[in-house]
């Protein structure tokens, strides 16, 4: 099978999300969301809200909580859904209706149902490395991200600083400035 999956780093602090479901799963999500993201624009609607979420979005004034439960109306203007309440029946409502309007949707534990997946996560200063099992395996997603966030030094933030520099101080058209650039840092892979 082949993994189509095309990786994307999104600003979502340029979107409008939809959280639907404040329980666990749903902290899960924001929890993720933000700490990626710190200043997305999100609103999350549940029946009834987790004290950790409702914490967490003292934390976080770009996010909205409503404690009710979910109206279709709750789909104006979001470009992002992530659906993540424990009704499975509710799930396919809310991402028929997201589909029909256009929104991108993510249905928490039932990949069938995404248009994209959350994956795991590395995060060194200015560096993020998106890690995917295609729906399959979030758990080995989440051991990779490990294992890259130890063996991946500190320093590597500074590293891309400097490059960031070299680059914007180069001459010449853009195949050129690769090559310079290919060349300063083929040591990175060679042992």
């Amino acid at each position: 099978m082949v993994n189509e999956l095309y990786p994307v780093f999104l600003k979502v602090h340029a979107f409008d999300v939809l959280i639907v479901g404040g329980g666990d799963v749903g902290l899960e999500k924001i929890s993720f969301l933000l700490k990626s993201s710190p200043n997305a624009k999100v609103t999350l609607v549940a029946k009834e809200i987790k004290n950790e979420i409702k914490a967490l979005a003292k934390d976080h004034p770009s996010v909205k909580l409503i404690e009710r439960e979910f109206f279709n109306e709750d789909l104006t203007e979001m470009q992002l859904v992530i659906i993540a309440t424990e009704n499975r029946k509710l799930n396919k409502t809310i991402q028929t209706e997201a589909k029909e309007r256009g929104i991108l949707v993510n249905v928490a534990d039932t990949p069938e149902l995404c248009d994209f997946y959350m994956g795991s996560i590395v995060t060194k200063g200015d560096l993020k490395i998106g890690i995917s099992t295609n729906g399959k395996s979030p758990t080995i997603a989440k051991r990779l991200r490990e294992l890259f966030t130890d063996l991946l030094p500190d320093e590597i933030d500074t590293l891309i600083g400097n490059m960031e520099m070299i680059r914007n101080n180069m001459k010449g058209d853009f195949s050129k400035k690769v090559k310079e650039l290919n060349k300063l840092t083929e040591h990175l892979i060679n042992k």
